[in-house]
């Protein structure tokens, strides 16, 4: 690769933000990996956790449905859903009818349902919100997520985290590491080799770099490290179902007993401000085709059965309806905790419809207390550096 093309596209992807994004990743070469998955293979009874992220903003009252309460029909009356056709979990609230897998995991205690979660001053924007549920910082904005916090507490190993796709989320960034990227693209082999030398290129040191440009270039050499180190337990793709294929091949990762903690993975499309009804179940089902197969298959595996994993949004939505047959903004929702060392249920106080801030649901759980659980209880760890001091534990582990 000419070294004008070099420079020109190492410092777009500074200025875009991939330094941000990617800034710090730990480069690894392929025999340190070879001999870290002979020498230390995700050990036996290692807690293994799942972040599914679903960006736009879910909306949580059509989520988990509260059927049997009045003010639920009258906010919504032609968006609201029919008690006849919710999932029900007890004589008052429900799951959306594109949720049967889920439904199931209830049954068998293995579903706990945080209700009411958000932060202090809840923030409207996609972006902001987003930012703090991921940083873990609602006071004031920060560089570094919480799971980033984390990785910078334990260690250097790049594989302790990893992103299934090219962008790391803010949550896996932190100041000295992040989190691996993993691609889910397939490609020619001739493509293949052909972006692999280039990404082998944008790779290499270059005593002209600005710092930004150097860490981009790390960045590079991680995550071409990192997907050599999957290439040989990528499952086949599911093409129909993008989250489907993402946890696929963590439960590939996993069944091979990678030494990775923490996978982030990612559904699209929340953002429902019109003709909600059907995308929103649409959606659902999507996520519950994908999450249950893979739980039911990592039940059955000796790595699997100790994976937790978590479904979350930036925020919920407005109690009424809008004049689209849509929801705008909101504030609280529910948060999804799965697996087999989860205790099923619910958890946190369901919010009221009645009692609201504005049109929005006020709040019951603070979302800190649940990454405080998972991150005690399910990666084995600390929590004070990636949630502060004064959390507690809810219970569902």
């Amino acid at each position: 690769m000419p070294e004008i093309n070099r420079r020109k596209f190492l410092i777009a992807s500074a200025g875009a933000g991939a330094a941000g994004l990617l800034s710090t990743a730990a480069a690894v070469s392929w025999p340190d990996l070879m001999r870290a998955a002979q020498d230390r293979p995700l050990a036996d009874g290692a807690g293994v956790l799942v972040l599914v992220t679903l960006y736009g903003g879910n909306d949580g009252i059509n989520t988990l449905i509260p059927y049997a309460d009045n003010a639920y029909h009258d906010a919504r009356p032609e968006l609201a859903y029919a008690a006849g056709d919710v999932l029900h979990l007890d004589s008052q609230l429900g799951l959306n009818p594109g949720m049967k897998g889920l439904a199931q995991l209830w049954t068998q205690r293995q579903l706990a349902i945080v209700r009411g979660v958000s932060y202090p001053q809840p923030d409207h924007s996609h972006f902001r919100s987003m930012d703090i549920w991921q940083t873990a910082s609602p006071a004031e904005p920060v560089s570094t997520g919480w799971i980033g916090r984390w990785l910078d507490a334990t260690g250097d190993d790049p594989l302790r985290a990893v992103n299934i796709g090219p962008v790391l989320p803010p949550l896996a960034v932190g100041e000295k590491y992040t989190a691996a990227a993993l691609s889910t693209t397939h490609v020619p082999a001739a493509q293949a080799e052909r972006f692999d030398a280039i990404m082998s290129a944008l790779g290499n040191d270059d005593r002209a770099d600005t710092p930004a440009m150097a860490a981009v270039c790390k960045a590079y050499r991680a995550t071409r490290t990192t997907n050599k180190t999957f290439e040989s337990v990528k499952p086949a793709s599911a093409e129909h179902n993008s989250l489907a294929t993402q946890l696929s091949m963590v439960a590939a990762a996993v069944r091979a007993g990678a030494p990775t903690r923490v996978y982030t993975v990612q559904l699209g499309g929340f953002d429902t401000h019109a003709n909600e009804r059907n995308t929103q179940q649409r959606l659902l089902q999507t996520l519950d085709e994908a999450v249950t197969p893979f739980l039911r298959d990592m039940a059955a595996d000796r790595h699997g059965k100790n994976v937790v994993l978590m479904a979350y949004s930036e925020f919920g939505r407005r109690v009424a309806a809008n004049a689209s047959q849509g929801t705008d903004h909101g504030t609280a929702g529910p948060v999804f905790i799965a697996g087999v060392p989860v205790k099923g249920g619910f958890y946190g106080e369901e919010p009221s419809l009645t009692n609201l801030d504005h049109g929005d649901l006020k709040y019951t759980t603070d979302f800190r207390d649940v990454y405080y659980e998972l991150l005690s209880r399910t990666v084995g760890t600390d929590p004070t550096p990636s949630v502060g001091s004064g959390r507690n534990s809810l219970g569902f582990l």
